[in-house]
């Protein structure tokens, strides 16, 4: 059976970037990375807040029952196949996203901690936290260059949407995780840190 890494941290904490770079360093039998980012609901599905905007910052947004049923199969060393989610940009086609059990399972989302459901599933929780002029320019790039949000939509969302979201289902568990990654300026040794738990995790698989 997996052993279950959750890492969490708001819009812009650089929690993707921290992710991808372990998976640099590991084989698929090593590691697997399921992320919430997959499992949105359809556009029609969204709430839209009072000014008709959709809300993905709230945890109805996503799937959260087939997330789960997802986790445990990897757990139960069963493979999981999904059709890729584009964020509502119509100029992307979506592929299949093939997850593969491994030794060392790493599941990431804004809501994994708020959900007991998931968070009973994990064996060690990690925060990636940065500074909110930091995340606040990080989420301009990603949605302006990956999933083509316009400027003003970017901000609005951000102010209206992504930090309550941070305040409510976020920030409550800060004390609570067990480790806590300062990505201010860079996440370097932190990174280092987590490689060398999960190289001797799997190991002992």
């Amino acid at each position: 059976m997996s052993f279950v890494i959750g890492i969490s941290g708001g819009s812009g904490s650089g929690k993707t970037s921290f992710i991808r770079d372990l998976k640099k360093s590991f084989s698929q039998e090593v590691l697997c990375v399921i992320s919430q980012d997959d499992y949105y609901r359809p556009l029609h599905e969204q709430f839209k807040d009072a000014n008709g905007i959709e809300n993905f910052d709230l945890p109805q947004s996503i799937d959260l029952e087939e997330f789960v049923q997802d986790i445990k199969k990897l757990k139960s060393n069963k493979e999981v196949r999904r059709k890729e989610y584009t964020f509502n940009n119509f100029d992307a086609e979506p592929g299949y996203l093939v997850f593969k059990p491994a030794s060392v399972l790493i599941v990431e989302g804004l809501f994994i901690y708020q959900d007991p459901n998931i968070s009973e599933l994990l064996d060690l929780t990690i925060l990636i936290q940065a500074k909110d002029s930091d995340k606040i320019i990080r989420r301009i790039i990603r949605d302006q260059k990956e999933r083509n949000y316009p400027i003003d939509d970017v901000l609005y969302r951000y102010k209206h949407h992504v930090m309550p979201s941070y305040e409510k289902y976020i920030e409550p568990f800060i004390d609570s995780v067990d480790i806590i990654v300062n990505n201010n300026h860079n996440y370097d040794k932190a990174l280092d840190v987590v490689k060398a738990f999960i190289s001797a995790k799997a190991k002992n698989q």
